[in-house]
């Protein structure tokens, strides 16, 4: 095994960082809490949003699949808070036992599986909102599309951008 105070070389494709492992552990854990706090605001407002509703004096006319609809968007957006919280957890737990590379693992997999919640929200949120403002077909439709561009930007995307990154890294090597 490495010492992992001694910074590594840069390889061709690691950005030219020269740094040891735990400084990119250290960089990882910084770049992930960025990710988390942005994720985390936005919970928060669709669960205020969620929250209020209930209180609302149109609440008693939903139909009952429009209050199951409502219950299911509650606990989605309860889980989203608890999943982008989670790492901030362990971390206290962690704390001082030289663990950030564990620590960054478990943070990556938590926040793929609280965007992939959060998408789930989100278009249940917008389809929830056309279907008691306007219909269900409206909100079939309307979650529809927002499905469709969360899956474009989201994943489609960053997918391109990585394959991408990589065929120019292979032709970086072979320069």
């Amino acid at each position: 095994m490495a010492d992992e105070s001694e910074p590594a070389s840069a390889r061709p494709g690691d950005g030219g960082r020269a740094e040891t492992p735990n400084e990119r552990y250290d960089r990882n854990w910084s770049e992930l809490l960025q990710e988390l706090r942005v994720l985390q605001t936005g919970t928060q407002i669709l669960t205020g949003f969620l929250l209020a509703i209930a209180f609302q004096s149109g609440f008693p006319q939903l139909s009952e699949g429009q209050r199951v609809m409502y219950l299911v968007l509650v606990v989605l957006s309860g889980m989203s808070a608890v999943l982008a919280l989670a790492p901030v957890s362990l971390h206290r737990f962690l704390f001082r036992h030289h663990a950030k590379a564990q620590l960054v693992a478990f943070g990556h997999i938590v926040l793929i599986t609280a965007l992939a919640t959060v998408s789930v929200l989100l278009v249940g949120v917008v389809a929830f909102v056309f279907d008691v403002v306007v219909s269900a077909a409206a909100a079939w439709i309307a979650g529809g599309a927002l499905g469709v561009l969360i899956v474009i930007a989201w994943l489609v995307v960053p997918l391109l951008a990585r394959r991408d990154g990589r065929r120019g890294r292979v032709r970086e090597d072979a320069a």
